[in-house]
Parts: structure tokens; sequence; C-alpha cells
């Protein structure tokens, strides 16, 4: 095939996957974009300029090798380019899916900023993976050595332990995974909706992985089923990969309401339903939005997730309340702008005062309403963002009988949970490890994740899946070396003794 000349972004206008009307698409939990076609993904690859120094790759926390595949998409040799893609990324269609490319690298794509609208990079990741799925390029998990005579066991089954396991598997480790849940992927399988990542992108990924030998302990907590010292003494490596998953609280008059809930349980809740499996609390109504007035308090990618949930479970009205302006929020304005296409309400610099109930009744202790104040930008902070701080006289109230918190997620008590007293954490509650190799204070003990650098990217989590296992498998090497140094000097004083 004739080489495909780049730098078309001169006459060759950015085009996103067309994305299907807000009415239809609000009505199921499918993506709402459609994927390109073979045409248009080539199309949409050959508008990149191939940078000398490419800001996209740069600012890429994988350090994917994004003008290379580019140009070999944009050349039809998409093996090739899944091939590069795959090399630095063990989940590169789900990056494609729910990676903040505003934020990172289409945001600091070199033709973005001359005016000529970013390289529609994720979208053709995703085109690049979900193509190899298709066609039969992903190829087994395959150990490229036997170090089975060493074993390690990860916590927490999301994108930052998967990552490791899969790494430590090819190098040929016994890899045995623990979760909470029923199911492996995390936040992957219950924290996004469907309409962001269909589970089942998520689930093949498992499989694989199951397929490649990983060992798979669903339904274990650490600490309850199997204590955190039984753990190390059964492997010769730990990995702790939990995430964060503690919800911080709003902190307001009325939070025990009824009807005043944290935003991962009701994504779960919701994720779950989506899988057919039974859900109390959603049939009950606790968890389901349906013919409510819901108000999710946050401004992140989590309460973009709830609010748009909402719309599909056919709520009366969704209103998102946050505290900054849209321009200071730390979602991604892509997801705030598919919100509001499909009908969520947004109300910015607000913030609430109180969640108010009814007081008697057989509906006493629900929520019925959410007391707020208008907000204002004072001064900046240390850091430089300007503070919000409440307008004087500015009360209002808006109606609610499902107020969603999504304020964000801290780390649960690993100490305490765990009684692990002697892991050393940060005053944040994240663990404290090593910068360089992600090694904690206790020997062979790893960790890797939200639950070192607080809760971040998915992407971020991947990479520091990677690069913890490069740090394990080094210290477990280290480790076999000392062994085989220690059983020589052994046998030589035998053999001189006798």
């Amino acid at each position: 095939m004739a080489e495909t000349r780049m730098l078309s972004f001169i006459h060759v206008e950015q085009d996103y996957p067309q994305k299907r009307k807000a009415k239809a698409r609000a009505q199921d939990f499918d993506e709402i974009s459609q994927t390109y076609l073979l045409a248009k993904a080539e199309e949409q690859a050959s508008r990149c300029s191939q940078c000398g120094v490419p800001f996209c790759q740069v600012h890429c926390p994988l350090q994917n090798h994004i003008p290379d595949w580019l140009k070999l998409a944009a050349e039809g040799r998409l093996q090739e380019a899944y091939q590069l893609s795959n090399a630095t990324s063990n989940m590169p269609e789900i990056c494609g899916r729910i990676c903040p490319q505003d934020r990172l690298c289409e945001g600091n794509c070199v033709i973005e900023q001359s005016g000529h609208g970013s390289v529609t990079i994720g979208s053709i990741e995703k085109y690049i993976t979900d193509t190899a799925w298709k066609e039969g390029w992903v190829e087994p998990l395959l150990p490229v050595a036997d170090r089975s005579g060493q074993s390690v066991g990860i916590i927490g089954a999301g994108p930052a332990g998967l990552s490791a396991a899969e790494q430590l598997r090819v190098r040929g480790y016994e890899v045995h995974v623990y979760d909470r849940h029923d199911r492996a992927g995390g936040l992957l399988t219950y924290g996004i909706p469907g309409f962001k990542l269909e589970k089942p992108v998520v689930m093949r990924r498992v499989e694989r992985l199951e397929a490649g030998g990983i060992h798979f302990h669903m339904n274990v907590e650490v600490g309850t089923d199997l204590s955190f010292a039984a753990l190390r003494e059964r492997h010769d490596a730990v990995l702790i990969a939990t995430g964060v998953y503690k919800a911080r609280a709003a902190g307001v008059a009325g939070s025990g309401l009824k009807g005043v809930v944290p935003a991962l349980s009701y994504l779960i809740a919701s994720n779950r339903k989506g899988f057919g499996d039974a859900v109390p609390d959603y049939d009950s109504g606790v968890l389901n939005a349906a013919g409510r007035h819901v108000v999710v308090v946050g401004g992140g990618d989590t309460a973009m997730d709830c609010v748009r949930t909402a719309v599909r479970q056919g709520a009366a009205s969704v209103t998102c309340m946050y505290r900054r302006d849209r321009a200071n929020m730390p979602g991604s304005q892509r997801e705030v702008a598919n919100a509001g296409e499909e009908g969520v309400a947004f109300r910015w610099l607000a913030a609430p005062l109180a969640f108010e109930g009814a007081a008697v009744g057989d509906e006493a202790g629900q929520v019925r309403s959410v007391r707020a104040v208008a907000m204002r930008l004072g001064a900046a902070d240390a850091s430089g963002r300007r503070a919000p701080e409440p307008e004087p006289g500015s009360d209002f109230t808006l109606p609610a009988d499902l107020v969603v918190n999504a304020l964000g997620f801290d780390p649960e008590d690993l100490v305490d949970d765990w009684e692990a007293g002697e892991l050393a954490v940060t005053r944040w509650g994240t663990v404290r490890t090593d910068p360089r190799t992600l090694a904690t204070n206790l020997p062979g003990v790893f960790a890797a994740g939200d639950i070192v650098r607080g809760a971040s990217l998915v992407v971020w989590a991947i990479r520091e899946g990677r690069d913890v296992a490069d740090a394990m498998h080094a210290w477990l090497k280290a480790r076999v070396s000392g062994d085989k140094v220690r059983s020589d000097e052994k046998l030589r004083g035998e053999r001189k003794a006798a």
C-alpha cells in the first residue's frame, strides 16, 4: 500500500464518530457514539502533524506512541497499529473510551493549539483495538518464562491490579487476584456506566487474563474473609491495589435522611441491574431514580455518571449542583456537554446548606428538598485556584427526593480494617510508598493506583500497575538470587565441615 500523506488537517476537518440523538440514547445504557468506518478512521488519523516533539505522547500517562500508530492507521496498517498501541497499554480500547482526552493527549495536540481541532486520538484508539478483537489479532496471554515457584497476591481487581497481574503473569509468576466483588474490573465494571463503557468490553479483558492462568478469588474481603497477614504468608510478594472507595460526606444537616445516598452505591446498583443481578435496593426505589426529582452534588466525572444514569432511569428531573463555575469543574467538558444534551440542568456556583425531609407521616425521614446557597469565586488559594465563598442572602431551595453525593472518594482505613498497624500510610490515609519502586515499608509489599495517589484516572492506574510489576519483578528476582547465594554458602560450609 502506498504511504499515506500525513498533515491532512490543512484540508480535512476534525470529525468525531457520530453520536446517537440525545432523546434516543437517554432511553438505554448503550454507548452513545457509533464507531468509525475504516475509511473515516484512516482519514482522521492522517490529520496528525507527526510532530518532532509529540505533545500528545508527552501528556499521555502511558507515554503511548501516538503519532506512530496514527501513521500506521492512516496507511491502513491496522494490525501493526494495534501491536504498537498494545505495547504500552494493557487496555487501549478502554482508555480510548473513558480517558479524558480533552485534558490529556487531544487537549495538547499541536494542531488543536493552532485552531484546526485536535486529532481524534481516543476514537481512533478505540477503533484500532475493537478491530483487533474482531479480527483475532489479540493474542492469548503467554508467559515467556516459568517462575511459578514464586507467587504474587494482588488485592484489588481494578485497572491497577489487572495491569500488574498481566505484566507479572507474562513474566511467568503464579498470580492470584483477590477482590471483594463478584466480578473483576473494579470501577471499570461497577463504577462506570455502560453508556461510557459497555461491560462486555471489560469482561473480555478479564476472560483473557483468566485464560492466561491468572487465578481470581472473588467475593473475598481482605481483613474479614482473609487476613492481610495470612495473605503475606501465602505469597512471595503482595500488591495493594484496592483503589479508594470511601465516599466523602457533604457535611451538612440532613445527610442521614433516607434518599441521600453515596454516588458509588447508586452506580453499583445500576450496573448490577444491567448485568441482570437481583438488586433489592434498586427494585425498592432506594437506589433508583425513576419518577423522582434528583439532585447530584459534585462536579467531577462521577457526578456526570450519576446525572446521566438518573436520566436513563426515568427521573422526573435531574439537577447537578456544583460550588464552582463550569470553567473550574474537574470533570470532562465533553461529559458535561453530553449531560446537557440529555436534559440535565446545572446549578453552577451553588452549594448545599442542608437536606430537608418530611417530619411526619409515612414518609418521615425521607428527603424532600435541598436548601442551598449561591456561591462566588473569591481570592485564589495557595494553589492559585479561586476559592468559592457564599453570597450573603442568596439561599434557595430545590425539590429533591433523591440526593446523590458525588464529592469524591477517600481511602478506607486499611490499617484498622486489616489489622496492619505496621503498614505506613500518609496523613490522607493513602499507602506510603517509595516513589521509584512503589514499595511500602513492609518487605515484599507494594502498592499502586488510587490507594497511593488518591482518586485519579484509570490511565494512571494502568501506568502504575505496569510500573509496579517491573519493580516487583526486580525484587522477586533479587530474592531468588539471594536465596541461591545463601544456599551455595551453606553447601560450601557443609562440604568444608565434612
